[in-house]
């Protein structure tokens, strides 16, 4: 049990990465991106097709590829996902399920349907013994780890920064924020730029973890919505223990039955919706 719990544990560092941009997205716009999974994907091979003509580590690759990934979610608010912003949720999420559409099939067309990986330079086969035949491996707690301190350095921005006060102002009422002399524009598209960094390291941490392939998307947003919605949406230490909860469900499913793992995850989620709906820790508005 003790083993179990560990390994779901880990397992939900990774889903918090996975569903930290979704959190910060519908936090500041109240805009749900169901091209998120794909958008994960996106970025693993972005750092698997960098790694293959540039011999640097995963590390090196992540930190060349997150400026692009802010400047590309810069972009696309501006650009595209601005226009869709509104009382009514439904264009939004036309749009980025478009997007998600062109993102899978422009992958297929580019790297066709084989599932890649990205080099971890040996940390996925590195563990730790911890003692009574336990052990973690190594890779995975380093995910746990930045998944917490991103969740902490989210929670930090929102909370004493400058930047956190226009991102809840214009959260709020952005009617009022803009009267106030603040430019929704220009703080949608900082939001959307931090939560593409978020989406590139996941994408890469998926990357070094285990194969993504292109098709991978429409799962790896279901468990970052799933993380999201159990953890309560727009609460960033919500949706770290909304996913903590769904790994460690799923790892106690797995240890059941192989095929059991991902289901009872589903069960889970659709027990929060039922009993409390606003999930375990909602975002209060104020």
């Amino acid at each position: 049990m003790l083993d179990t719990l560990l390994q779901g544990l880990l397992l939900g560092g990774l889903y918090c990465l996975f569903a930290l941009g979704q959190s910060l997205m519908f936090g500041v716009m109240r805009l749900t991106n169901t091209a998120q999974g794909d958008f994960i994907v996106l970025g693993a091979f972005a750092a698997i097709a960098l790694a293959s003509v540039l011999p640097w580590s995963a590390l090196w690759i992540a930190l060349a590829l997150l400026p692009v990934a802010f400047a590309a979610g810069w972009l696309l608010q501006r650009r595209v996902l601005n226009a869709t912003l509104g009382r009514d949720p439904l264009p939004s999420l036309v749009v980025t399920f478009g997007l998600a559409i062109v993102i899978q099939n422009a992958l297929l067309e580019a790297f066709s349907a084989d599932p890649r990986s990205l080099d971890s330079g040996g940390l996925s086969t590195q563990s730790l013994a911890l003692g009574d035949g336990l052990a973690v491996g190594v890779l995975p707690l380093i995910v746990f780890g930045l998944a917490l301190a991103c969740t902490g350095a989210l929670q930090w921005l929102f909370a004493h920064t400058a930047t956190g006060r226009r991102f809840r102002a214009v959260s709020d009422d952005r009617e009022i924020a803009e009267l106030m002399g603040l430019d929704a524009r220009k703080v949608y598209a900082l939001a959307t730029g931090i939560a593409f960094m978020l989406i590139l390291l996941a994408g890469v941490l998926q990357a070094m973890r285990t194969t993504v392939a292109p098709s991978d998307g429409p799962l790896l947003l279901l468990f970052a919505f799933e993380a999201v919605i159990i953890g309560g949406m727009g609460s960033f230490w919500g949706t770290f223990v909304g996913a903590m909860v769904l790994g460690v469900v799923q790892q106690a499913g797995f240890r059941l039955d192989p095929g059991w793992g991902i289901w009872f995850g589903h069960l889970v989620f659709l027990a929060v919706l039922v009993v409390r709906p606003q999930g375990l820790f909602p975002k209060t508005r104020g």
